[in-house]
């Protein structure tokens, strides 16, 4: 991809992002993820309906009417996106790749954070971490994360989110707003989400395609496994064979839900041709 062609790219998912991030996701996030506590800011005048614990009794005695102090809450949240480049993210068969709808989804959370003056950061992972970039504030930074997010190429196509989150409880030493987004077609990540999740707040966002769920009957076929690369003659005409692929994805449906159930974590799925806004709009609603 030629540099034109790349920056072209950024501004679409930039303006598409930014304007749900805008007026939608940015008040809803705000709710959802509160900073750490309440700190001073100033006193003011007395108004009819203050609470009167309020009141600041040096400064009303001084002058002799009642002030009360105000208080805001002391933001100053980090944003981590874990975001999943192994090969299965290149499926899909709505016109889009789950790649896409990763990448829309990461870009609406960033925007959302830096609306809120939080500091995002990024950990591209496959089965190692590829890329690790520090959380900073700022539209530049973001605009960087959907740079790196379109054009990264990985240096492996094969899946393991455990090593990714060892990698964020190492590096990320304060409590930060953690979105691990990938199509959890994985297992054995259950004590490293557990670990993490006792330190951040861990939401994981699974993007899958129709596609996924269920093996069409279309008869002998060649597959490519896109992690491993590896090539099998199917016959996808056999009962028993669909329902074994079905099982397979269904374990590792139920793995994740569950999973993020026992420790404590959020979890939301969204298909490839759904609206990712509603499905994330809910969630953030659930929490408030």
């Amino acid at each position: 991809m030629d540099t034109k062609e790349l920056l072209s790219k950024v501004r679409k998912i930039e303006i598409k992002t930014r304007r749900l991030s805008d007026h939608i996701f940015s008040g809803e996030y705000h709710t959802s993820f509160k900073g750490r506590g309440m700190t001073f800011s100033e006193v003011r005048q007395y108004q009819f309906g203050d609470d009167v614990r309020a009141i600041d009794w040096n400064v009303t005695a001084r002058y002799n009417e009642p002030f009360v102090k105000v208080f805001e809450e002391e933001r100053e949240l980090t944003m981590i996106l874990m975001v999943d480049v192994s090969g299965s993210e290149s499926f899909g068969t709505k016109n889009q790749f789950k790649k896409d709808i990763v990448i829309e989804i990461a870009a609406t959370m960033a925007f959302s954070a830096t609306q809120n003056n939080d500091k995002i950061g990024l950990i591209l992972f496959s089965d190692r971490v590829e890329l690790y970039i520090p959380p900073k504030k700022g539209k530049s930074h973001v605009l960087r994360i959907i740079r790196e997010l379109i054009e990264f190429k990985p240096q492996s196509n094969r899946t393991d989110i455990s090593q990714a989150l060892k990698f964020l409880s190492g590096t990320q030493k304060k409590r930060a707003i953690v979105f691990l987004i990938s199509d959890f077609m994985a297992d054995d990540y259950e004590r490293t989400l557990k670990i993490a999740g006792k330190k951040h707040d861990v939401t994981g966002v699974r993007v899958y395609d129709i596609r996924e769920e269920k093996m069409p009957d279309i008869g002998i076929v060649n597959m490519t496994d896109a992690e491993t690369g590896e090539t099998i003659l199917v016959n996808t005409g056999s009962k028993s064979v669909r329902l074994q692929y079905e099982k397979y994805y269904q374990d590792r449906v139920q793995y994740f839900k569950e999973t993020f159930s026992r420790c404590g974590s959020g979890a939301v799925s969204t298909r490839v041709d759904e609206s990712y806004v509603t499905k994330l709009l809910g969630y953030f609603k659930s929490r408030s």
